[in-house]
């Protein structure tokens, strides 16, 4: 009887995974990136090599942690507009 059982379930855990993954496979594709994010990332990534470059060189202001780094790069390539 134990056998029957566990072959049972067994098989219904089987059934379900293969459900899930045909689940998955049918969802819908990605988004493209809006114009907005596309420039954030943009802005990011600049950001992230002047701070590189300014820690490697070791210019930056004692106790400037990448948080207030990146709002006022941010702010300063945006042109100092809030979105």
């Amino acid at each position: 009887m134990n056998r029957l059982l566990s072959a049972a379930l067994a098989a219904t855990l089987v059934l379900a995974f293969t459900g899930a993954s045909a689940a998955q496979a049918q969802t819908k594709p990605k988004k493209e990136p809006t114009a907005a994010q596309l420039a954030a990332r943009e802005r990011l990534a600049k950001c992230s090599a002047e701070w590189k470059q300014a820690k490697a060189g070791g210019k930056l202001e004692p106790g400037m942690k990448w948080p207030r780094f990146w709002s006022a790069c941010n702010a300063r390539i945006k042109g100092g507009t809030k979105a």
